[in-house]
């Protein structure tokens, strides 16, 4: 029979399996550096652990699944939306941690929550918040507000860290942030490749020649190669980056993608409807709590609500205040059952 004094040593035995396995760069969780609150630590689970799970239960992450990826709202289930891009991220990731020997638990909660502060209408409704709001908006760091602020997640600092450095340009401060961020990369340019394929915006025969032979024109190939040069160039080494002459082809791709789908290209056309959508619903949210709120508080609180919608929520609240609706009376489906009267 199992005692308590077993159960509560289990999360110290993955602790010590941590310190004993994993490689020496890796983030061991018995020396976290803690959260800003301190809090009871679980019999049975890492902090590290605690913080995916708070993640994956959180409010935030179920909304993804409604966020726009490349393609707004698509009617065809096969699209990535924003979840299933996290998801991508989390896997990638966790296949390069677990070969070079690192945390797979803090890899998995900076994966999946990386984007939790990703607007409606994928980085077009970026782009509106941060033309509206002063000071800018980038995603990232308002998915550190999520965890933080909006829903209190009380993560460790290095959850978190990894979460505000997935986006390029920042300095990751451990090596599982660090593959966070090239999974991000890696995951978005095949995915959205695969996507744009499957869209008719372009095809295969139009990547870049040079970047489909040194990696492969098939998907699973092409995903695998980068994964590999990750794997390759990062083993027993501190930090975890990708060959120069794999990152030389994957940036080229990713340009190409830019200049080929990101921008200007049949995937982007509802993308001015979708602005309009996000200009007007701050401007009148701004408005409406004018009377009843402080002045200096205004934005913000509008910026967290607007940045949290869905795709869908955001277009219905457009259509609830600035698309009239005829007066309604009865019942739509009187007519089906005065034929049922009617007709024998």
């Amino acid at each position: 029979m199992t005692t308590s004094e077993e159960i509560n040593s289990i999360r110290y035995k993955q602790e010590e399996k941590e310190i004993n396995t994993l490689s020496k760069f890796a983030t061991k969780s018995r020396f976290s550096k803690g959260r800003k609150i301190e809090d009871e630590e679980s019999n049975i689970r890492t902090c590290f652990q605690r913080d995916r799970d708070r993640i994956l239960h959180s409010k935030a992450f179920r909304r993804l699944k409604h966020k726009t990826q490349v393609f707004l709202s698509p009617f065809d289930d096969h699209f990535r939306t924003r979840l299933t891009h996290t998801l991508e991220v989390s896997q990638i990731a966790r296949t390069i941690a677990r070969a070079l020997d690192l945390n797979e638990d803090l890899t998995e909660a900076i994966a999946l929550g990386h984007d939790l502060g990703h607007t409606p209408f994928g980085h077009c409704g970026e782009g509106v918040l941060n033309e509206l709001v002063r000071g800018g908006f980038h995603h990232n760091i308002q998915s550190v507000r999520v965890v933080e602020i909006l829903e209190q997640l009380n993560l460790c600092r290095e959850t978190i860290d990894g979460i505000l450095t997935h986006t390029w340009g920042y300095t990751p401060q451990t090596p599982e942030a660090q593959t966070v961020q090239l999974a991000d990369k890696i995951a978005y340019i095949n995915h959205d490749i695969e996507d744009s394929i499957r869209a008719g915006i372009i095809s295969e025969e139009d990547l870049p020649k040079d970047c489909i032979e040194y990696f492969s024109s098939k998907q699973s190939q092409r995903l695998n190669r980068m994964i590999m040069e990750v794997i390759e160039n990062s083993y027993g080494k501190p930090n975890v980056s990708m060959s120069g002459e794999g990152w030389h082809y994957t940036t080229k791709l990713r340009e190409w993608m830019f200049d080929n789908v990101y921008i200007d290209s049949p995937a982007k056309q509802e993308e001015k409807k979708a602005r309009r959508v996000i200009k007007e619903l701050f401007h009148l949210y701004c408005d409406m709590l004018k009377p009843v709120c402080e002045e200096s508080r205004i934005e913000r609180i509008v910026t967290d609500y607007i940045s949290g919608m869905t795709d869908r929520y955001a277009v219905e609240k457009y259509k609830e205040h600035f698309i009239p609706i005829g007066i309604q009376t009865g019942c739509k489906d009187d007519y089906l059952f005065k034929l049922a009267n009617v007709i024998q």
